[in-house]
């Protein structure tokens, strides 16, 4: 499983025109889910994100984590982080698990983060206007292939 974090001062997923969901300060999560994952690699990325100390309590930068500021998350499915574009130049998504097994894994980690902060998600499958205020920036990747 992917995940691919960025710290926001705001971040809002848009599908037709109409706002779904959106958060103040915290993380937006891109979520890849790919053939061979388990509930264990969503445990094992949900317990990185809510834990990750990636915001600032003033004296140093990377101090404090998501629930240390009482911030949110906005978690988004994503299947093109399990791009493979080693050969051509088109992706090969094979990578990528089915889509309904895929949204069962989705949906597992949306709520085992749920557990621990304030959640909002984008629309598995839609295709989504996804928008942000990155904060650093600072953005990191996750794999729970390599955890």
């Amino acid at each position: 499983m992917l995940a691919h974090i960025q710290r926001v001062k705001e971040a809002k997923v848009v599908v037709n025109g109409e706002t779904v969901s959106e958060i103040k300060a915290g993380l937006l999560v891109l979520l890849g889910v790919v053939v061979g994952d388990e509930p264990h690699d969503a445990d094992y990325l949900v317990d990185k994100i809510v834990n990750l100390r990636v915001f600032s309590n003033g004296d140093k930068e990377f101090d404090l984590s998501v629930k240390d500021i009482g911030g949110e998350i906005l978690i988004v499915s994503q299947f093109t982080l399990a791009a493979d574009c080693r050969k051509g130049r088109r992706p090969s998504f094979s990578d990528a698990m089915n889509p309904v097994e895929a949204e069962k894994l989705y949906e597992y980690a949306a709520d085992a983060l749920k557990v621990h902060v304030p959640v909002k998600t984008g629309v598995f499958r839609a295709h989504m206007d996804v928008s942000l205020v990155n904060d650093g920036p600072v953005t990191i990747l996750l794999d729970s292939r390599k955890g």
